[in-house]
């Protein structure tokens, strides 16, 4: 076992590490901080395999990108950031889900490939992903941006309740019904307002 593998698995083990306090703490600003350490280790791993790239896209775009926007749709919808008691519900179904789903893919993993070795194909250049990005993958690629810019506006929309209501005596906007001054009024108050 070399450096490069152990290094491997101490990144995978603080990325595994970090996903599971992303799902298992009840406080949601600590879930963002949690999910910027395990995007983070997945980045070192990408830059242990030699593709340096993908780890730099990953640190700008990931944590950089989404983890900010998630903490900042947050903010905007006033979501409780403390622990909320009330929203909780019981870990167990979901961590038989997950662990069973984990070990369906790791005995699919063994079962594929046993111990055998797999020549790894020559080392990719930007310009080769770049090629792959914006030529055969160019459709999900815009369509990710406007699910991000969609998710960013309904957010904006669900932190203002008074987008889309009418103003009225119970929300403190003005009242309708309320007598209003006739212009005239408004002008000769004006003018003696001037005078004076």
């Amino acid at each position: 076992m070399t450096g490069a593998d152990v290094l491997l698995l101490a990144l995978g083990a603080v990325a595994v590490g970090a996903g599971v306090l992303v799902v298992a703490t009840k406080h949601l600003v600590r879930a963002g901080l949690y999910l910027v350490v395990c995007l983070g280790a997945l980045a070192g791993d990408y830059l242990v395999l030699t593709a340096e790239l993908v780890a730099w896209v990953q640190v700008l775009i990931y944590v950089g990108a989404v983890v900010v926007l998630l903490l900042f749709a947050v903010m905007l919808t006033r979501a409780p950031i403390g622990a909320s008691d009330d929203l909780d519900r019981p870990g167990w179904p979901a961590a038989l889900i997950g662990g069973g789903a984990g070990l369906g893919l790791a005995v699919l993993l063994v079962d594929a490939f046993r111990w055998s070795r797999v020549e790894l194909p020559a080392a990719g250049t930007a310009e080769r992903l770049g090629e792959q990005v914006f030529r055969a993958w160019v459709l999900p690629f815009e369509v990710l941006s406007v699910l991000l810019l969609a998710a960013l506006v309904g957010a904006i929309v669900l932190s203002r309740p008074d987008i889309g209501r009418r103003p009225d005596a119970t929300s403190g906007g003005p009242d309708r019904n309320a007598a209003t001054p006739a212009p005239g009024a408004v002008a000769g108050a004006v003018d003696e307002g001037g005078r004076g």
